[in-house]
Formats: C-alpha cells, sequence, structure tokens
C-alpha cells in the first residue's frame, strides 16, 4: 500500500540543498534532535487572506515577518500553483501569507528546549474525504503529496547526519467536507483512518495530533452552524478516544475584518498568529511545560464577613478584547497604570468558553491569552473611586454568538454557553460566600455580540435571545430583580442588514423591564475596523459601564 501511494505524486524538482546553503554554514550540529512538527490542512492553514507585512501591527507578533534563522522550514503550499522550498529554508512567510507555524515555532522555541523544524503541506479548498483520503486520494492527491514532501525532507536530514525525532502533526481542515453530505458525515472515520495511515507511512505509531477546531467566528459560524457542528463531531469523536490526538480550540481567536458587513471566512493575519499559538500551547501542555501562572490573592482585601459588592461581565469579542494589546498602552502615562494588578479588586474569569480560566481569585489586571484586555481593567479602576470591597467576575466567549447564551441553545448543542455561564455565576458567589461573606450581586453587565449583528437572522431574532437570557438567568439565580447591563455599540451600517432596526426593537422589549438597562454605547472613539474595538474603544467602554452602573444607582 505504501509504495501505491507514493507512486501517485513526486514533487518537480525538489532539488535537496542542505539548510547552510540559505546562509546557515555556521551552525553548530545541535546536541539534542531536531524536534519536527508537520502542518497540514486548508486555507485556514496556509493562511489565506492574511498579510506578512501586517504583522507588526499586532504587538505581540511583532517581528515575526522576518526569517526564524534558527528554524527549518520545508514546504509545499497551494493547489495549481504550488510554491515549493525546494529543500530546507529559514521559516519566514511564504508569498507575503502569514501561517501558523510562524507564531508556533517561536513560542516553542522560547519555551521549550531543543531545535524545532516545520515541514508544511497545505491547499485551500481541499477535502479529507478526497484530497486528504489515504486510500484513495482524488483532486490535488494531497496526502500522497504531503507524504512525498515529508519523506524527501526527513532523508535530507538523514544525509546531513542530522537527528531529529517526529514531534507532532498539526491538522486544520475541514470547512470544505462539511458541503459533501457523505464527506461532513463520514468525517469522525476519515479522520481516523487519516491518522492511522499517517503513522503508518512513517512509522510512527505514537504520533501526536493536533486537530484544529473549525473557527465558529466566521461567518460559517453562524449561516452553516448545524454543518460546521456535524464536523466538530465528527472530530471529536477521534480526539476523545485517542489518547494521543488532541481537539485544539480556535473558536476565540481572531477573525479578519471583511468588507460589506465584516464577516470573513478566514482567520487572516492576526487570527493566524494567535492560531499558532493555539498549537503551541496544546504541544507544550503534552510535554509538560506549564504555562506562567498570574499571581493570586493568598486573601481577599476585605475585613472578616464584610458584604462584596459582585460585578459580572459577559458577552463576545469585545467584552474579551480580540484587538485591545497590553503593548500599545505602556508608553502612554495615564493609561500605562491600567497594567498594574489592582489588588483590591478580586478578579476571577473565564475566556474563550473556557480556554482560558483563572483557579482562583486573582488581582484584577491583564489577563487576556494573547497580551490582551477587557472593559474591567477601567471599570474596576472607576468603580473603586466610589465603592469599596467590590469584585468582579467575568465570562465571555469571542467566537460565540447570541444564541448560544440562550437557555435553549441551538442545534449546535456544544456551543450552548448558558448553564457554563450560569455555574460560574454560582460558583463566584458561592466561594465568596465560603469566605464568610455576604455577596450582593450588583448586576450582569453584557456586550452585544458584534458578529450577530451582521448577519440579517441573527440581527433579527438577538432582541429576543437577550430576553429569554435574562429572563431564565433571574430564574436560575433566585434573584427576580437581578439588574442586567445591556451595551450595544453602533450595530453594523451597511444596506444588507439596515432594513432591521435591531437598536429600536432592544429599546422596546428592554423598556417593559426596569431592571433591564440598554446602554447605546453609540459614543466610543472612532474605530479603523468595524465590529471590533482598539485598545481606546475597549477603555471607554469599561468606563462607560461604570457610568452607568452609577446612574442606576443614583
Amino acid at each position: 500500500m505504501k509504495s501505491k501511494i507514493i507512486k501517485f505524486v513526486s514533487i518537480t524538482a525538489f532539488a535537496l540543498l542542505s539548510f547552510s546553503t540559505f546562509g546557515l554554514a555556521d551552525e553548530v550540529v545541535p546536541q539534542k534532535p531536531v524536534r519536527v512538527f508537520i502542518f497540514a490542512g486548508q486555507s485556514n492553514m496556509v493562511g489565506s487572506d492574511s498579510k506578512a507585512s501586517d504583522i507588526d501591527k499586532f504587538p505581540p507578533f511583532a517581528g515575526l515577518g522576518s526569517p526564524q534563522q534558527n528554524i527549518r522550514f520545508s514546504y509545499c503550499i497551494g493547489r495549481e500553483n504550488k510554491l515549493t522550498s525546494n529543500g530546507w529554508n529559514a521559516l519566514g512567510p511564504v508569498n507575503n501569507v502569514v501561517g501558523p507555524e510562524l507564531s508556533f515555532a517561536r513560542k516553542v522555541a522560547n519555551d521549550s528546549n531543543g531545535p524545532i523544524a516545520i515541514i508544511k503541506c497545505a491547499a485551500g479548498g481541499t477535502h479529507l474525504g478526497g484530497d486528504w483520503n489515504p486510500d484513495n486520494p482524488s483532486g490535488f492527491k494531497m496526502f500522497p503529496l504531503a507524504v512525498d514532501l515529508v519523506r524527501k525532507s526527513l532523508a535530507e536530514l538523514d544525509r546531513q547526519k542530522i537527528e531529529y525525532q517526529l514531534e507532532g502533526f498539526m491538522w486544520h481542515q475541514g470547512e470544505n467536507d462539511m458541503f459533501n453530505e457523505q464527506y461532513m458525515a463520514n468525517y469522525g472515520e476519515n479522520l481516523k483512518n487519516f491518522v492511522q495511515n499517517w503513522r503508518d507511512e512513517l512509522d510512527a505509531p505514537e504520533l501526536k495530533f493536533f486537530v484544529g477546531e473549525l473557527c465558529t467566528k466566521t461567518i460559517w459560524g453562524m449561516d452553516l452552524r448545524p454543518r460546521m457542528y456535524a464536523i466538530s463531531v465528527g472530530q471529536k469523536s477521534v480526539t476523545s478516544t485517542d489518547p494521543r490526538v488532541t481537539y485544539v480550540p480556535t473558536s476565540h481567536v481572531g477573525v479578519e475584518i471583511g468588507g460589506g458587513v465584516g464577516l470573513h471566512y478566514h482567520y487572516g493575519t492576526l487570527g493566524q498568529l494567535e492560531h499558532g499559538i493555539n498549537y503551541a500551547n496544546a504541544y507544550l501542555k503534552s510535554v509538560g511545560v506549564k504555562p506562567e501562572q498570574r499571581a493570586q490573592l493568598s486573601r481577599l482585601p476585605y475585613a472578616d464577613k464584610s458584604p462584596v459588592k459582585l460585578f459580572v461581565l459577559a458577552g463576545h469579542r469585545n467584552m474579551e478584547g480580540e484587538r485591545a494589546f497590553t503593548q500599545n498602552l505602556s508608553h502612554d502615562p495615564d493609561r500605562k497604570k491600567l497594567l498594574r494588578n489592582q489588588n483590591q479588586i478580586p478578579f476571577r474569569y473565564q475566556l474563550g468558553g473556557g480556554y482560558l480560566a483563572s483557579k482562583n481569585w486573582e488581582p484584577l489586571g491583564p489577563t487576556g491569552y494573547y497580551d490582551t484586555f477587557g472593559p474591567e481593567l477601567s471599570f474596576g479602576e472607576a468603580l473603586r473611586k466610589t465603592k469599596d470591597n467590590i469584585a468582579i467576575a467575568k465570562f465571555t466567549h469571542s467566537g460565540s454568538q447570541i444564541v448560544d447564551w440562550t437557555p435553549e441553545g441551538s442545534k449546535a448543542k456544544s456551543r450552548n454557553l448558558y448553564p457554563q455561564f450560569i455555574q460560574f455565576i454560582k460558583d463566584s458567589i458561592s466561594d465568596l460566600k465560603t469566605r464568610g461573606h455576604t455577596v450582593e450581586l450588583e448586576g450582569i453587565f453584557y456586550h452585544v455580540g458584534e458578529n450577530d449583528m451582521s448577519f440579517g437572522p441573527f440581527r433579527q431574532q438577538s432582541p429576543a435571545w437577550i430576553e429569554a437570557l435574562i429572563r431564565q438567568s433571574r430564574i436560575d439565580l433566585k434573584q427576580p430583580d437581578l439588574r442586567w447591563f445591556v451595551f450595544q455599540q453602533p450595530p453594523t451600517d451597511h444596506e444588507q442588514v439596515n432594513s432591521i432596526d435591531v437598536t429600536a426593537e432592544l429599546a422596546r422589549v428592554s423598556k417593559a423591564d426596569p431592571n433591564w438597562i440598554h446602554v447605546r454605547a453609540f459614543d466610543l472613539p472612532k474605530q479603523d475596523k468595524q465590529l471590533v474595538l482598539d485598545e481606546s474603544g475597549i477603555i471607554a467602554l469599561g468606563n462607560l459601564m461604570a457610568v452607568e452602573y452609577q446612574n442606576a444607582e443614583n
């Protein structure tokens, strides 16, 4: 079977060259084996709709547009017109496109010991059921192409007498399979077969695979929700049964802001860089490298048995702080102070639908998983000027839509956040009570889903969905007068959705509820992109939240 597969394709003029040819002649032979990682998949593995020239716009990833001379890179990327490395190069962008391997490699190299190498084979619009099918590859015959690339790349390491070990296989694919009923229904079995064939081909029975979630923040996460869910079920059928296959969440990463209504199909530059960090975190966890821990509060800053005012923050992209970077505050004396831990405000959180969660109460401070922050920093700073004994609990998922927060949820059952959200609030209250405090739940501060405003059917339904969320939360938390502060930034202004006056409808349904405060956050600083807020917008949103709370108190 192996020889039959390999006969399908051979990369033209691979012309294997030594790594030293590319300016690394003085490299010292490493003492540790080179850890080899394989990256494969379709367009969101290629890096479609990204630009290497934009990398430095995102401070955590500055410099990744330049070659990483200490990382070996061999690749074959594309469909009809393939881009090939013709041997090992230094890792860098290919054709001005950003792939997840750039940030992955830097983080893994920085956070663990030993040299690494990347082999990448990816092409947009390809199917696991067809192109990547090990038994009967069709279309662009990606499986035999990738096997040929990997074998030749490893053979060159052998020729150079460089010791190596196969360390992991990063896979992001599945969007195209959901358009074929048979491929979609059989995705789990096809993925299981794919994994086994790779292990057989490379004689690596324990090779670890890292399977990337299809991003639900894209437009397909809304208009093709049941199909995206079906692929995720297939993926998880493998990751839940094979201990060497890991499911890697990606729905919380940034997504390209497109034209028109702003929605897109691809991660784009920021999303690809964050996508790579997700793979790096998953790999590092698998080899026992623990992430750096934030400071914990050894004791809460309250007098014994004193009452505590608890504020709950909830929402999507901007409540999470998708494009607000801590580095962009560091040179501004007035805003830099927000980066300091506010030790008088205990803070707990669950971000990205559980991707990052606090283990205990921490001092309020930046907590985003990509050096980002949310409106809680300015909100907390403003609150403590007039209030004592406050605590903040934050629950967000930037890859969610409003329907995911409703008690009923949607057909994509695994995306339903309501039970987690309510339990998170209950746990926050319970922990404070266990420590001897009475708890006053001051309100839930919810920021309306940004993507929902760009997709007609969801924009139409959002007021009713929010109403259902508020109503049931009061029942489940046993607080019939619980205040909800619902913040709405200017909704998407485009002819495709402007016929739906969502602002007027939100105002109408909230008017009948004295404890539903609908806030039009329409005076935020001007933004460069639709949907998402930068640092100034996030800080302004936090300050507005504090003002609206004070107004409600008075």
